[in-house]
């Protein structure tokens, strides 16, 4: 049974930072694409990064570039976003995912769809 638990969320205020982290079980973890997405109140859930643990791909949506990093502890089998000087618009729910696509080009790059796994998301509040 494929299992995501995502922890790290909370309240920070603009310039802040926090570390997302997702737990991964379930699945062949060699060749995971896992890819982290957040929703805005109102707004449709976005993709904010991915990688690809076969090549070692890492992905990022332009609105967080320079500022989150994605990486892996292959050991835990867990995902890490950390996201640094913080923004309003970096408020939402966040989610990690695997059976995402993580493209390198295209006009979309981190895409879920039908089969997509998702876990229970965690809040990220930017306020001052």
């Amino acid at each position: 049974q494929v299992q995501l638990v995502e922890s790290g969320g909370g309240l920070v205020q603009p310039g802040g930072s926090l570390r997302l982290s997702c737990a991964v079980s379930g699945f062949t973890w060699d060749y995971a694409v896992i890819g982290w997405f957040r929703q805005a109140p109102g707004k449709e859930r976005e993709g904010v990064s991915c990688f690809r643990n076969g090549d070692g791909t890492t992905v990022y949506a332009d609105s967080v570039k320079g500022r989150f990093t994605i990486s892996r502890d292959n050991a835990r089998n867990t995902v890490y976003l950390q996201m640094n000087n913080l923004k309003f618009e970096d408020t939402g729910v966040y989610y990690c995912a695997t059976a995402v696509r993580c493209l390198t080009r295209g006009p979309r790059t981190i895409v879920s769809g039908p089969n997509t796994y998702w876990g229970q998301g965690t809040q990220v509040t930017v306020s001052s």
